[in-house]
């Protein structure tokens, strides 16, 4: 068996510095987990301001394709995202956050998760996480 050696992959590995690689698109998509419980939260983008400020705080900032801004998450809510270990893919262009979701939800919905919804295989729709707060109740 031949040892196939990639000198770009060794040089990431060896790279004191990780960060993702903004050079191959303006936004990134961030995976926010839960640290403790390994639940998947969210998606979401960054742009390299909104890594900046999420690295500089230790809070997730994230970039609203919608509104065409950076937003801390939970700047409304008060539901914001500690940061407790950022990982970031092979290809260096996905970001994955292991956060702590103060508030316990991270879905401006209400839900713990924004996946809080399931289809089965009769095509039904299933809640499948906890319902934390009313939005009409945080979002006035």
């Amino acid at each position: 068996m031949n040892d196939i050696k990639n000198t770009q992959s060794i040089f990431i590995e060896k790279n004191n510095s990780l960060s993702p690689n903004f050079s191959k698109s303006e936004l990134l998509p961030v995976i926010a987990q839960c640290a403790d419980s390994g639940v998947v939260l969210m998606l979401a983008y960054m742009n390299k301001d909104a890594w900046e400020l999420s690295l500089k705080t230790g809070e997730a900032h994230y970039f609203s394709r919608s509104r065409n801004k950076i937003w801390h998450k939970g700047e409304s809510s008060g539901h914001v995202q500690r940061i407790k270990n950022i990982r970031i893919d092979c290809d260096e262009d996905t970001i994955l956050l292991l956060v702590e979701q103060k508030g316990g939800a991270a879905c401006h919905v209400g839900y713990k998760s924004c996946f809080y919804r399931e289809r089965a295989k009769n095509a039904e729709t299933l809640i499948c996480s906890e319902l934390i707060f009313d939005p009409k109740e945080i979002y006035k």
